[in-house]
């Protein structure tokens, strides 16, 4: 895999993005960020749209969203499935210039800047351009991505450490949640808060959904990963087939911690 290149790119990547989406938590989110009708937003790796359908939603009346993906495909999902007439999306390098787009009163970033780790930062003073004086900036994402389970073998457990290290070689960073409160502060913005929140807590009976989206993190991110499954003597393939066995246990308990950071930028 090329380094830079998203780590998650599929055919079926915007199915997989839109299936673990919840649009309602999504709205809870934007609502404590401060998003308000009549705002103009912006929402930075859109992936299937589905979350700027909702953020369009709650700045109505008045309002109108944008959501930006870099993969024309995912753009051409969001427009089939998520229309209205309030909202547009484009094909875009959020790490190309923006202007042209325009300046926005909220700006929304969620789980994108874990693909950038070596310029996550950089990222995020740059789409800062693109919000008015007094704009809201909201940062989401994962700490100690992929890395929360219990009931693992101690093979299973090295094995998915390994591959989390090895996809930091690939820009991938599994702890840039612990790092957003930091950007906004070094940026000086102002009203600054911190929401710490479970993300994928998953117990009991599997569902499809977590099912789909964890096979396609382990079928794709794994393999691109580099890691050489030395524990197992049939290699990935073992290791796959036990982790689809520990992910369907009732027993088996997993989460991932979320950390959600908002702040209003300076008016000078």
């Amino acid at each position: 895999m090329p380094h830079g290149a998203y780590l998650m790119e599929s055919e079926e990547e915007a199915l997989r993005l839109d299936l673990k989406t919840d649009g309602q938590v999504a709205e809870k989110q934007a609502l404590w960020a401060g998003i308000q009708p009549g705002m103009r937003v912006a929402d930075l790796g859109c992936g299937s749209g589905k979350t700027t359908f909702h953020l369009n939603k709650l700045v109505q009346p008045g309002g109108g969203a944008l959501g930006v993906d870099i993969a024309e495909q995912r753009v051409r999902f969001a427009q089939e499935r998520y229309p209205h007439e309030q909202l547009e999306y484009i094909c875009r390098d959020i790490r190309e210039p923006l202007e042209d787009l325009g300046l926005f009163d909220f700006v929304w970033v969620r789980f994108v800047l874990e693909y950038y780790l070596a310029s996550s930062f950089d990222i995020v003073k740059h789409i800062s351009k693109s919000l008015k004086p007094g704009g809201i900036m909201c940062l989401i994402d994962l700490d100690c991505n992929c890395l929360r389970h219990h009931g693992l073998s101690a093979r299973l457990e090295n094995a998915l450490n390994g591959i989390m290290t090895n996809l930091q070689r690939f820009d991938f960073d599994p702890y840039v949640g612990i790092k957003l409160y930091a950007y906004l502060y070094d940026l000086g913005y102002h009203e600054i808060d911190v929401n710490v929140t479970p993300h994928n807590l998953i117990f009991g009976e599997l569902k499809a959904k977590d099912n789909f989206n964890w096979t396609q993190k382990v079928e794709i991110a794994a393999r691109h990963s580099g890691y050489r499954f030395e524990e197992f003597e049939g290699g990935y393939e073992e290791f796959f087939e036990e982790f689809k066995a520990f992910f369907a246990d009732r027993r088996r308990f997993t989460y991932t911690p979320l950390i959600s950071c908002r702040g209003r930028k300076p008016t000078a």
